[in-house]
């Protein structure tokens, strides 16, 4: 019988961190970047109240985009939701992209953005980043006449640095206008430094430039998936015929929008991230673990001056039931990315690392 042809995979799949052990039950994960303190109450009764579980959904998110459009102070038209802003991301490759297109991406980013471009065909180039940051003239470095998209997350994932305000500025500017820049804002709550803006503050109004939202991060809402995108009307309009029908289900659209409006749970969650990953922060760096300046509800954590490597104390970590995110899949040596948990968590996290570095 002859077999079917499809096309052939040369790239490897996207591979999420660990999430159990083996062995062990009450398993505490601070892999995957979500949120330390969980979901707003408001979600689970707006769910409840509302759910209709026997019809579809509203294909266009109407009420999330109303939401989001009074939240943020944006164009209700210029909004477009998905089942996480993955889609979002999959959806831009899908309408921009051919065979043999360029895609520049940072060294060191979220994988999705080089999955999605090589699935539909396009070559993507990495800019070297210095020192773990995004380097602007690294980027421009590798446009050519094929560069169709440059992709870059700000803050970086899994990094942890960030653009200032006016690098992000400067590379819009110095690209040519007619290659489109997808700035991905999926940590901008947990962000406090004075010289950085976000993507929605700075690119607004521009026509070249699209917006990557999330609900997984500080809303908590990961398992619902959840994102939004927003950019100039054209492009949305054409994302909005290629997206598919009913993509985010009716759950993730009430528990979004309730989330959304839960001021005092938001401020309470980047109250607690900041706390938190300065403490620890200040803690790894005693043991001679180094770390980026606190950004994002994660720290990179770099073992290239510390008695002990990364994988030693993934293990010892893992042997007691802490689960960190190994970066090897980011072809980062001697590194493991930490997400800021809850203060329980927290508190294990540095009691047991103390016992190890003791003995």
């Amino acid at each position: 019988m002859t077999l079917l042809k499809f096309n052939k995979i040369s790239f490897e799949s996207y591979k999420p961190g660990k999430s159990s052990l083996s062995r062990l039950k009450n398993v505490i994960k601070l892999s995957a970047n979500e949120s330390a303190l969980g979901v707003s109450p408001k979600v689970g009764k707006e769910i409840n109240k509302k759910i209709n579980f026997s019809k579809y959904p509203d294909s266009k998110s109407n009420n999330l985009r109303l939401s989001i459009s009074k939240k943020f102070n944006c164009e209700f038209a210029k909004i477009i939701c998905g089942a996480g802003s993955d889609e979002i991301i999959q959806i831009i490759c899908q309408l921009f992209l051919k065979r043999k297109d360029e895609v520049i991406v940072p060294q060191y980013s979220f994988l999705m953005y080089r999955i999605y471009s090589k699935i539909v065909g396009a070559k993507v180039l990495y800019a070297k980043e210095n020192n773990f940051k995004i380097s602007v003239s690294e980027i421009l470095n590798k446009v050519s006449k094929k560069t169709k998209i440059v992709f870059l997350a700000n803050p970086n994932n899994p990094t942890g640095t960030y653009l200032k305000k006016n690098e992000l500025l400067e590379l819009r500017k110095k690209l040519r206008s007619n290659i489109l820049l997808v700035v991905d804002d999926a940590y901008d709550e947990y962000m406090k430094k004075k010289d950085y803006a976000s993507g929605l503050k700075l690119f607004k109004k521009n026509e070249n430039v699209i917006i990557l939202r999330t609900f997984s991060k500080i809303y908590g809402l990961a398992s619902l998936r959840i994102g939004w995108g927003y950019g100039p009307k054209k492009i949305i309009d054409a994302m909005n015929i290629i997206k598919p029908p009913f993509n985010v289900n009716m759950a993730a659209q009430l528990a979004a929008v309730a989330a959304l409006n839960d001021k005092s749970f938001i401020n309470k969650s980047v109250k607690h991230n900041l706390i938190w990953a300065n403490k620890i922060k200040k803690f790894l760096n005693k043991l001679n673990i180094i770390t980026n300046e606190v950004t994002a509800n994660f720290l990179l954590l770099n073992f290239s001056k510390c008695k002990y490597s990364a994988n030693y104390i993934k293990k010892k970590l893992e042997n007691n039931g802490i689960i960190l995110r190994s970066m090897q899949t980011y072809k980062i040596n001697n590194a493991l990315r930490l997400t800021i948990g809850s203060s329980s968590a927290n508190n294990k996290l540095i009691r047991i690392l103390n016992k190890i570095f003791k003995k």
